[in-house]
């Protein structure tokens, strides 16, 4: 370390540089030679560091400065911590998923535990097979969650979100009606009229449902909702067992119709599509094992487009 990294360190730290360079070689000349420092500088920083711990650390011998027992005692500790502080400086280490033992808190909607999650999960246990995930819904408090690092990322749609996230776009959801295959009135198309005549199926706890909603209530449509559901649990075999539609993102819907007791028809509603994104705070941007987490959701599941920042 020479003069000038010393300038850039605070004043307490300087002290422990000079410290373990006058323990290291026994001379109080060879540390100020080592560290580009003049002997009047050396001896007023070792003053000091003597004064803060009470003890005066080196004694004169035939053979140069030797240590007291309080110096002995500190050294270790001084060391870990100088190699602490060089490696911040130097920048975080690589995140390794193979080696790391943490739990990752990430928002999604029950939806996503059905499209999305099963392909994170075997991502995750292939690539870091001690790291867990502890899943929570998106809701009101998923941006405070966000902010605090109770919740490290948020995946789906999160609107209104303001300075200090970001945001980066994984794929575009449109809408689509979901209807038993043998349902009785509608077979290859649904027509806007039928939307109006036939029952639905309504799910509270779905993001898109205000989306939704508002798109109906623009194009004056009604929709006669004869069930509300609080999520996606049972959707798949309620709506193969009975005669009632369901409108639900694209995604979900196709998921779900894997069965085959399920068909997917376009929705005859005009109702924008929207993004499904992967947001995170500022605040932890540059933690590797979040920027691992957030790779690691884009290469399973976004189409490229630029992450960029709101606000």
């Amino acid at each position: 370390m020479t003069s000038s990294d010393l300038q850039d360190l605070p004043r307490d730290v300087r002290h422990l540089v000079l410290f373990d360079e006058v323990y290291r070689g026994s001379s109080l000349t060879r540390a100020a030679e080592r560290l580009g420092l003049s002997q009047p500088t050396v001896s007023i920083w070792l003053g000091k560091l003597r004064r803060q711990v009470r003890d005066p650390l080196f004694v004169r011998t035939a053979g140069g400065v030797r240590p007291t027992p309080h110096a002995d005692a500190m050294i270790r500790p001084v060391r870990e911590a100088l190699a602490l502080l060089r490696s911040l400086a130097a920048g975080e280490a690589a995140f390794d998923p193979s080696a790391a033992k943490r739990k990752f808190r990430i928002a999604m909607t029950d939806a996503s535990h059905i499209t999305l999650l099963p392909a994170l999960l075997a991502r995750v246990r292939a690539e870091g097979p001690s790291i867990a995930l502890e899943v929570t819904p998106i809701g009101t408090d998923t941006g405070q969650a966000l902010m605090s690092g109770d919740v490290d990322l948020a995946l789906g749609h999160v609107p209104g979100l303001a300075a200090g996230f970001h945001q980066q776009a994984l794929y575009v959801q449109d809408f689509v009606c979901l209807v038993a295959s043998d349902h009785p009135r509608i077979r290859d198309r649904l027509t806007l009229r039928a939307f109006g005549d036939e029952a639905h199926i309504g799910i509270l706890s779905s993001t898109s449902y205000a989306m939704l909603e508002s798109a109906l209530k623009r194009e004056s449509v009604r929709r006669r909702v004869l069930l509300e559901l609080p999520g996606s649990l049972g959707l798949a075999l309620i709506v193969s067992s009975t005669d009632l539609v369901a409108t639900v993102p694209r995604m979900i819907g196709e998921t779900l119709a894997r069965s085959g007791a399920i068909r997917v028809l376009p929705c005859p509603v005009r109702i924008p599509a929207f993004e499904v994104c992967q947001y995170w705070h500022e605040r932890y941007h540059n933690d590797p094992g979040n920027r691992w987490l957030r790779a690691t959701c884009a290469a399973l599941f976004s189409r490229p487009r630029a992450a960029r920042q709101r606000g």
